[in-house]
């Protein structure tokens, strides 16, 4: 079960959603419908159990409400041998004077850049802290003097919320789920507990894997709050609030009206472990379990699965045993939901401890001590080798066995771009490739390609190849590969040609036959250019070119569509062509001067820049005359910026078309390079780009990150080998 949606999961199941409002509905009811007699004198006001439970949520809202944040994120991804970056959002809440913030790690998994919206609208950066995949938690900080001292006169500051116990939640409970659902500003519902150690189970009664990102599992050591208040989309990370007002548990997915959180005790040992350590330190010992329920055991723990090479495997447990005992203790797992407290036990064990095993295998009693190991995270690490055109893995233990190699040691080529240097070698790189030297130097782990790679990008005149030693389904190659891409070149310019100053379609011999007598196969004028020779020579739109000079145009399907381009082209310009024309079912010729073509939008010379990720070309006569723009309109074209970069997070967008950046008007594509240069240099906090979009000028603030604050795709920083 993978999760369908960085802001929330949505399970496949069918349910009809209580609405926790019917009992007072039925209260309120029943109270208008018990009216006193007229005459009777009107009892002093008591307040109704309806009164009270409002009461009880509005005083919970408020005490959690000013604490809840609504999170933005720049997240990336690595597809096609490049590095791609996307946005997502979730919620979560401020749990610590210091500015700490809990919410899910499928909100923060893969950011690079993070911000928290307060209460009182002001949006803050935050840092991420730490992440625990397991449970599906993390945790962010941000700035406790602007959160809770804000020096921006009438803002309020931030609270924390409290936790509650939630041992103590039972099946019936109000709750109130809060978050920010579909992006949207804070909202708040709510429902009652459905079930309090909620498992996903499939139909053969096994407990469902889940994952984040199809490779990390999620979930192990959680027995889910199950409860009907509705959360969405957005709503991941934000916390579930009894009526007390205290975090009961954390909304993690929902859908099909069933909503589930993380209990509030789980979530806040990891917070806390988060906190202090950076992570959360767990012990493993390899083993699948499974209820007994169906076995016909009538005691014990079935194990399911055995990790091969893991703790329990070199302790000698093998898949079918039935363990009995845990340091001499007995243990019996009837139902599925007592897994994941088993193996919590297991997880909370210091790394390296010994477990006394008592176990039966077909009959026969047996014992095994298990030395735990370390519970290593499961998604390895990746990279974009941008000039190599490569996506770069570390290899971790599981990965390694789940490959069946020896060791741990190489970089795995997870994709490579289509086009790059690594693809052009002979033999190329591929996916799965494992690369073991480069230029002789052992590459044992991500951080040394990633060293190596910096250290030829620096060079001023690198090497002409660097020579790759690689492994492919155990066999071992050698390459040469380009340590840089060429220099990109603006697209090839035709060659001159004749042109005709209108734009046409083909026009068939089924619409010339419904069109009536006097009309045949040609092309249709559908626009005229303005101030063209085609123009000066009378050509109107609907007039059917049929033929040119003493050629004919019969086109016979859409295939043909360019024939009509092809034989103005076979002219010179400046030569005059008789066109033959139908215009309202008579024929006539009209003498056209040829021109020089112009330049086509895939002609046009064009800018991609890598730090604003943003790529713009030049105006062309046909962007002009589409979007009606005269003479005196100047600027560059704004052809694609990415969504999550500097220039689309300020708001940038294709089709716009830049103006002005900074105090300098940008006429020409030399204009924009110039001031884009100048830019980088200075590396200012704010760039402000003026932009025309069809009617309005509007004004974007883009927000650069310089230097240490965003690493460049192209020199990624290693990372230390600790998840």
């Amino acid at each position: 079960m993978d999760l369908l949606s960085r802001s929330c999961f949505v399970p496949s199941f069918r349910a009809v959603r209580a609405c926790a409002a019917h009992s007072t509905i039925l209260v309120l009811c029943g109270t208008a419908l018990a009216q006193p007699p007229a005459t009777a004198a009107r009892p002093a006001a008591v307040a109704s159990p309806s009164d009270d439970v409002r009461a009880q949520i509005t005083a919970a809202r408020d005490a959690v409400f000013p604490a809840l944040v609504h999170i933005d994120v720049v997240f990336v991804t690595h597809f096609g041998g490049k590095e791609v970056k996307n946005r997502s959002s979730g919620s979560g809440t401020i749990i610590s004077p210091e500015g700490y913030v809990l919410t899910n790690a499928h909100v923060t998994n893969d950011g690079v850049k993070f911000w928290c919206t307060l209460a009182d609208k002001r949006r803050v950066p935050a840092t991420l802290i730490g992440e625990d995949p397991f449970t599906d938690l993390a945790v962010l900080q941000v700035d406790k003097k602007e959160v809770f001292a804000p020096a921006v006169p009438s803002t309020s500051p931030a609270s924390v919320a409290a936790f509650g116990d939630s041992d103590t939640l039972g099946v019936g409970d109000y709750v109130i789920a809060m978050g920010s659902p579909f992006s949207l500003s804070r909202t708040v519902t709510l429902g009652v507990v459905s079930n309090n150690e909620r498992v996903f189970t499939s139909g053969s009664g096994d407990i469902d894997t889940m994952t984040i990102d199809g490779g990390q599992r999620t979930g192990l050591f959680t027995n889910w709050i199950q409860h009907d208040a509705l959360i969405n989309p957005g709503n991941s990370g934000g916390p579930l609030v009894n009526l007390k007002g205290q975090i009961i548990g954390i909304n993690t997915r929902g859908g099909s009206g069933l909503s589930f959180a993380t209990p509030s005790n789980l979530a806040r040992a990891v917070a806390d472990s988060l906190i202090n350590q950076g992570e959360v330190v767990r012990s493993s010992v390899g083993i699948g379990f499974r209820q007994i329920e169906e076995t016909g055991f009538t005691a014990g723990v079935f194990v399911d699965s055995v990790e091969k090479d893991g703790p329990a495997a070199k302790a000698g447990i093998e898949a079918g045993d039935l363990i009995l005992t845990i340091d001499s203790k007995p243990v019996t797992v009837r139902f599925a939901e007592q897994i994941p407290p088993l193996l919590k036990q297991f997880a909370e064990l210091p790394v390296g401890a010994g477990v006394a095993i008592g176990y039966e295998r077909r009959g026969t009693m047996g014992a095994a001590t298990i030395t735990t190991t370390k519970l290593l995270r499961e998604k390895a690490d990746e990279e974009s080798l941008r000039d190599w055109g490569i996506t770069a893995k570390r290899i971790n233990e599981r990965m390694a066995r789940y490959l069946r190699l020896d060791s741990s040691e190489g970089v795995y080529v997870d994709s490579v771009r289509s086009g790059s240097t690594a693809q052009t070698a002979e033999p190329a790189l591929d996916y799965g490739d494992i690369i073991r030297e480069i230029d002789g130097k052992p590459m044992k782990d991500l951080a040394d390609i990633i060293e190596y790679y910096k250290q030829v990008a620096a060079m001023e005149k690198p090497p002409e190849f660097v020579l790759v030693q690689f492994e492919r389904r155990g066999k071992n190659f050698v390459t040469l590969m380009k340590p840089r891409p060429d220099k990109p070149q603006d697209p090839p310019r035709e060659v001159p040609k004749a042109w005709i100053g209108v734009a046409t379609q083909p026009f068939l011999q089924k619409i010339a036959e419904k069109m009536g007598a006097g009309y045949e196969p040609g092309f249709r004028v559908t626009r005229v250019y303005p101030g063209t020779k085609a123009d000066a020579a009378g050509l109107k739109v609907g007039d059917l070119i049929v033929g040119i000079n003493k050629t004919k145009l019969r086109p016979k399907g859409m295939q043909e569509a360019g024939a009509f381009t092809r034989a103005v082209k076979e002219l010179e310009e400046g030569d005059s062509a008789d066109i033959a024309i139908i215009r309202t079912g008579e024929k006539i010729t009209l003498p056209v001067v040829m021109e020089k073509a112009r330049t086509t939008a895939e002609e046009a010379r064009r800018d991609k820049n890598q730090d604003f990720e943003i790529t713009v070309r030049e105006i062309t006569f046909f962007d002009r005359d589409d979007n009606r723009w005269d003479d005196t309109v100047a600027g560059v074209l704004i052809e694609d910026a990415d969504s999550a970069g500097w220039a689309g997070l300020g708001g940038l967008r294709s089709g716009g078309l830049i103006q002005r950046i900074d105090d300098s008007t940008i006429a020409t594509l030399q204009d924009y390079r110039k001031a884009i240069a100048d830019i980088t240099k200075a590396k200012p906090k704010r760039v402000v780009f003026v932009v025309l979009r069809g009617l309005s000028t509007s004004f974007r603030f883009v927000e650069p990150a310089w230097g240490a604050e965003e690493k460049p795709d192209d020199l990624p920083a290693a990372k230390p080998d600790s998840k």
